[in-house]
Parts: structure tokens; C-alpha cells; sequence
């Protein structure tokens, strides 16, 4: 073995029938990368140099990749540099001179160095191992990343980027041999764009970088009615659409990052931000509503020249059409043809006409794969080029159902799991991540080509900061074969994604992943914004507050223990004398704070409102018996500190950190349709407290106090 590479486990045979999995390495010393390659041989972190000289051929691709390893490392602490030569110039029977520099070489899988390293260490890369996959050899004297296409050695150096450590005062490079290569080929997650907020175009730039990090290579941004069209500019609500040139500069930025953006528009259902303009109204199958109408002359023109519009932007080979969830289809215009042919020849119809009226040479049509569960008998009539995408969010298993219909006619699928983070203060991630796990592995069994995970802000509130558990666990599942480990991923997370080696940021998703889990078990239906907002003194507060008054202590308790275990992560690292670079991703952490808070919000809110209710019984009983309720009416309502101040403070707080995360990553349109809502909050306790305040000195003035219906309260409770 060449000097060079001396390393303790001297002999492994990577490349053939000995070839040993990750999870066969348990035991070992674990550098906590995410996704886990698929094959790893791990030894130990050892401390290199602040200087890292990085080399790489002159190629553009492998040029940025280089680039971009030493833009992140020089982030994080140390000092870089970058080569480029005609082939990457380092052998591998050469030792690294000692400069005190670090040096990590790119090499392709044909130059000198590659052959060398592969053939020293009885690597391969064969087969479909060649278009993204790579091998790393990596000791206390240099790496070598090693890969036949310009995408693997871009994940090679993304993974590299994982095994150099600099939480502490000096760098370590955890050594290792790995070979890698993805289980599925298409890699992507969806951002809903249409339902509230619309990311900035730095902030789109900013997961293009996350995405390809942790090796996704599909962004699909989902449109109902704010990609610009100049065909039909009047469905684009002012300052809420993605320009065409936007979207170019987008597309154009992906692209050396081995991204594929690759465009979602609605084409059947889920279009009313069109069809309730009466321009479009002969379209709709119901008035101002939610479907496109087959049949209707006008329906396909609009198709027709809207794909137009995307083509000329787009150039990926996948378009997604969406046609999910038609749930006005027969209820309208067509109410007499589905009554005569049935609803799914109806659906299955049109749709085969939307894909005939936008086909292109070289593009595919992805759509949402309802149909196999609705009419599975049809399926067979679909063309058999077009790519369906079976959808499911809540399951854990049992997606044969939704995947063997396509499959059984011989049709591509993807699978499309999700985030849980619609209708929520925070992402259910107890639920996404067994979903994320369950579908992927069964796609990865039935053949699914591709995994396309999503996030929904159906109530307009969502942040796609507070999602990325969700994201980077989609990432990992569809990159390693098989199931994906759900206690490895929630033991990495913290370290790869935050920079943080305490494993606090781990401990405080987990805690919130049980506060949610307590919410759903014990009926309210998870930390839900309806929770939120709902008054707790209403009859429909009522009900909750039946529902969550004996968790809601637990449910805080969780969420604040959150809130410390992110605080002494951020204290520990930035307090460490000498560290190279604080935690990572900070706009991402303080979603997640804001989430925290608002889970806490709503326990504390039911709480305090029981406690309202009590103390305003405790005053009629004392003012009854001639006593004073001074004290009473102080703990409902007082200049300083009282239950309704606590509540409206809840409130203005909760809406100052919501706002910050927004200006995160979004764009001013819809914000406040979001923010009214903390202003109303605060507005509904405002008045409660001047309107206690009014009573203790009606009190003062006449000896008496109104009853509690008078007050708007409910009877007393018991604890």
C-alpha cells in the first residue's frame, strides 16, 4: 500500500463480493454523514492543517466543484486555495509534502490519479455507478475524491465537506474509504409557491445550495397562478409572481450545481386564482371555482399556451402538470357526460388531451397519480412515456396500492411523500419523517425511478425554514437503498446541517416531534394553526380546551425544553475560546425557536384562560360572601403582569419572530394576511384587559361584578 495512503484498515476490497454496507460498521467511530453512503469504511478524526490547497482538473464543472469546497470550508474557518490543471496532478504514490497545508485533489475516474487510487485500494465504479457515484479515500495527510462524471465528483465533494470537522479550535478530517452512488435517479423536492408565500430569488439560490449539498438533484417549484405569463398576465397577483427572467437566472444558477428545475403547473384542478376572473368564467366547471372544465371550448387554448410559456423558459426534459384533487369534475359543465361515461373516463380523458396538446419533442409529463386509486382500471389507456406521481403524506406503509397500478403498466413512477408541515405552527415530524421512510423504501422496491418530496402552505403560513428535517431526511432515504434509518438521520442532523457537535439541536427536534405526537394522541389534532388562533372562550375553544387541558402542561414543557437545548447549543459553541465557526443555517434555527414558541403559545394559552375563568369565579364567590376580589381581578388583569397580558404579549411576540423568519426567505406579498392575524390575537386580549379593568372599577363604584356569561366566559372548570 503506498505510503501515501497508509491506513489502519489496510485491505479492504470495496469494489467486489466483499464489499461491506455502512450499517455492518456500527461499532465503528461514526462521522454522521447524511445520506450514509453506501459503502464506508470509517477510522478516526485526526487534526489537519488550517490551510487546505484544493486541485482539480481544468474542466468548468469540476472547476466550480473545487470552488465551491473551498468557499464552504473558508466559511467555516480556514484558509483556502484552488488548482487547476489540464488532469488532476497528485498520485497516489506520492507522499504529500509537508507545506502544512491540507490538500484534497479531484481527480476523474480516467486520469492517472483516479486509475491509481481505484487500482490501490480495489475500487470500482461500474455501471450505473458512473453518472453520479464516486469513491473517497481520505487520511491525516490528504483526500482524494475520485469519480467518473462531474456530478459524482460534485457529491464526492459534498461529502467531503462532512468528514472536516471545525466546531473545535483545530480541523479534523474524519479518514475513511467510501464508495457511493445513489439508489434512485431523480432526487427532488417541491416548494409550494402558489398558497401564501413566495420565496425571494436569493432565497430559492440559497436551497439550490442545501439541495445539491445533501445530494438532491430536483427542484420543483409548484404553480397555481404565479409563474408570470404573459399570455394571460391577469391571474398574477401583483408582486406575487416568479418573473421569467427570474426563473432563468434561476435555472441558470442550478445548473452547475447538477440541479434540475423542473416546473409544476396546475393544467386541470386546483386553478381558481384563474377561474374565479369572470374573463375565465365560460372555463370553470363551477362558477369561480377551482376546475378547468373539459369539453369547454377555450380550455386547451389556455393549456396550450401557457406550456407554451414554460418550454421557452424551461429546458428540463421533465414538465409536471399537476391534475390532482378535481374534486368539483361532474358537479358542473360536465355533470352530464360524467353521469353518462363515468367521473374517471371523464379525468382520464382530458388529461390524455392536455398531454397531447403540449407534447414536445424530449419532454416527459409527470402528473399526480389519483387515478390509480380512483380508476385503476384505466391506467392502462395512459401513455406509457408519461411519469406518474403517486402521492402520499399520512401512511407508513401499505404504498403498493398507489405505486403497482403504473407499474403493472408498465408506466415510470415517482414517489411523493411529505414534510407534514401544512395547517401547522411547525412540522409534524414525527409523522414526515415514517412517511418519508415507508413510501421511499417501497418505491425503491416496486421500481419508482424518482422521489419527489413536498412541502404545502395551504393556510399561507408555512415557512420552508422550519422544514428542512423533513427535506434533508427525503434527501437521505432516496439516496441510500432500502430504509432509510430514522435514529441515524435524527443523530446526524445536528452536526451536518447546524454545525453542532452537542447534540442539542437533535435532542430539541425530538422534543419536538413528542410534543406533536402528545397533540395528535390526545385529540386537539397536532400543533395546528387553528390551535393557535382559535379563542380559547368560544365554544369551539371550548372543545379544545376539553382536549388539550390534560397535556397541555406536557406539550409546554416539551417545546421549552426545546427552546433551552437550541440556546445552550448556540451558548456552547460560540462560548468555545478559539473555535473556528459558530452554528450553521441561524435563520433555519430561529424558525424552528419561532415554531417552539408557538407550540408553547398554545398550551399556555388554554392554561391561562382556565386560569382566567377560575379567578373571575373566585371574585363573584368572594364579592357574593362580602369579601374583596381586588386580588382576583389583579390576576386576570393588572398594569404589569397578569394572565391577559401574558396572552396578548404571546401574541405581539409571536408575531415579531414570525415576521423576521418570514423576511427570511420570502417576499412581502401575502404577509399580512398572516400578520393581521397575531395583530387580531393581540387585539381580541387588548380589549379583555381594559374590559377587566372596567369591571374592577365598576367594583370599586357599586360592590358588584358582572356574571360570567355577561363577561363572554365560560362556567367554571375543574383542573
Amino acid at each position: 500500500m503506498p505510503r501515501f495512503f497508509q491506513i489502519a484498515w489496510v485491505g479492504l476490497m470495496l469494489a467486489g463480493s466483499t464489499a461491506v454496507p455502512a450499517a455492518a460498521f456500527a461499532q465503528a467511530p461514526d462521522p454522521h454523514l447524511i445520506p450514509r453512503p453506501r459503502e464506508i469504511k470509517t477510522g478516526s478524526y485526526v487534526a489537519i492543517p488550517r490551510s487546505v490547497s484544493i486541485s482539480a482538473a481544468a474542466s468548468g464543472d469540476d472547476r466550480f466543484a473545487a470552488t465551491e469546497l473551498a468557499n464552504t470550508l473558508r466559511d467555516r474557518g480556514l484558509r483556502t486555495s484552488t488548482t487547476a490543471t489540464a488532469t488532476a496532478t497528485a498520485t497516489a504514490t506520492t507522499p504529500t509534502p509537508t507545506t502544512g497545508t491540507y490538500r484534497v485533489t479531484l481527480a476523474r475516474a480516467d486520469s492517472p490519479v483516479g486509475r491509481q487510487l481505484l487500482g490501490a485500494y480495489a475500487l470500482a465504479l461500474n455501471g450505473d455507478q458512473r453518472a453520479e457515484g464516486y469513491a473517497i479515500v481520505s487520511d491525516k495527510d490528504q483526500t482524494v475524491v475520485v469519480a467518473a462524471s462531474a456530478a459524482g465528483i460534485f457529491y464526492g465533494v459534498q461529502t467531503v465537506k462532512q468528514l472536516i470537522r471545525t466546531d473545535g479550535t483545530e480541523p479534523q478530517i474524519f479518514t475513511a474509504t467510501i464508495r457511493d452512488w445513489p439508489a434512485m435517479r431523480w432526487r427532488g423536492m417541491q416548494d409550494d409557491l402558489s398558497r401564501g408565500p413566495l420565496p425571494t430569488l436569493e432565497f430559492q439560490k440559497r436551497q439550490i445550495r442545501i439541495f445539491a449539498a445533501y445530494k438532491l438533484n430536483v427542484y420543483s417549484p409548484y404553480y397555481e397562478h404565479t409563474f408570470e405569463y404573459k399570455s394571460h398576465p391577469l391571474m398574477a397577483p401583483p408582486g406575487g409572481v416568479m418573473t421569467q427572467d427570474e426563473v432563468k437566472e434561476l435555472i441558470a444558477y442550478a445548473r452547475p450545481y447538477h440541479i434540475d428545475v423542473v416546473p409544476e403547473q396546475e393544467a386541470f384542478g386546483h386553478l381558481h386564482h384563474m377561474l374565479k376572473y369572470d374573463l375565465y368564467g365560460q372555463l370553470a366547471e363551477s362558477p369561480h371555482g377551482h376546475v378547468l372544465a373539459p369539453g369547454q371550448a377555450g380550455s386547451i387554448e389556455v393549456i396550450k399556451e401557457w406550456f407554451a410559456e414554460i418550454n421557452a423558459v424551461f429546458p428540463s426534459q421533465f414538465v409536471h402538470i399537476g391534475a390532482d384533487e378535481t374534486f368539483e369534475l361532474g358537479r358542473g359543465q360536465t355533470r352530464d357526460r360524467v353521469q353518462k361515461e363515468s367521473l374517471g373516463v371523464v379525468y382520464m380523458q382530458f388529461l390524455k388531451e392536455i398531454e397531447v396538446a403540449i407534447r414536445r419533442p424530449g419532454k416527459r409529463y409527470l402528473f399526480w397519480g389519483d387515478i390509480a386509486q380512483e380508476s385503476p382500471q384505466l391506467v392502462k389507456s395512459l401513455p406509457k412515456d408519461m411519469i406518474a406521481v403517486a402521492w402520499n403524506y399520512w401512511s407508513f406503509s401499505g404504498f403498493d396500492r398507489s405505486i403497482k397500478p403504473f407499474s403493472d403498466a408498465g408506466i415510470e413512477t415517482w414517489v411523493a411523500p411529505g414534510v407534514n408541515n401544512w395547517n401547522r405552527v411547525f412540522p409534524n415530524n414525527d409523522v414526515a419523517l415514517r412517511n418519508i421512510q415507508g413510501f421511499v423504501r417501497d418505491g425503491q422496491r416496486l421500481g419508482s425511478t424518482g422521489m419527489l418530496n413536498t412541502n404545502w402552505d395551504d393556510d399561507g403560513e408555512g415557512l420552508f425554514n422550519q422544514t428542512w428535517y423533513g427535506v434533508l431526511f427525503g434527501a437521505t432515504a432516496s439516496w441510500q437503498k432500502g430504509e432509510a434509518s430514522i435514529p441515524e438521520f435524527t443523530e446526524s442532523f445536528g452536526l451536518q446541517f447546524h454545525g453542532d457537535p452537542t447534540g442539542r439541536i437533535d435532542a430539541a427536534q425530538q422534543k419536538l416531534s413528542q410534543a406533536q405526537a402528545l397533540l395528535a394522541k390526545s385529540g386537539p389534532g397536532e400543533a395546528t394553526t387553528q390551535l393557535y388562533w382559535i379563542d380559547p372562550f368560544t365554544p369551539e375553544g371550548q372543545i379544545a380546551a376539553q382536549r388539550i387541558r390534560a397535556i397541555s402542561r406536557d406539550v409546554r414543557v416539551l417545546a421549552e425544553s426545546a427552546l433551552v437545548l437550541v440556546a445552550q447549543a448556540r451558548y456552547t459553541l460560540t462560548g468555545k475560546e478559539g473555535a473556528l465557526a459558530a452554528l450553521r443555517e441561524r435563520d433555519a434555527l430561529e424558525a424552528v425557536e419561532m415554531g417552539a414558541r408557538r407550540i408553547d403559545f398554545i398550551g399556555m394559552k388554554f392554561q391561562l384562560a382556565d386560569e382566567i375563568v377560575r379567578h373571575y369565579s373566585a371574585a363573584l364567590d368572594s364579592v357574593a360572601k362580602g369579601a374583596n376580589p381586588t386580588q382576583d381581578l389583579t390576576e386576570i388583569a393588572s398594569q404589569i403582569n397578569s394572565r391577559t397580558q401574558d396572552l396578548r404579549d404571546g401574541y405581539v411576540l409571536g408575531r415579531e419572530l414570525y415576521e423576521r423568519s418570514w423576511k427570511a426567505e420570502n417576499r412581502p406579498y401575502w404577509s399580512y394576511n398572516v400578520l393581521n392575524r397575531f395583530d387580531i390575537g393581540a387585539q381580541t386580549w387588548i380589549r379583555r384587559i381594559d374590559q377587566f379593568n372596567q369591571v374592577r372599577a365598576q367594583y370599586n363604584r357599586t360592590k358588584k361584578l358582572p356574571g360570567l356569561e355577561e363577561m363572554g366566559l365560560p362556567r367554571l372548570v375543574t383542573p
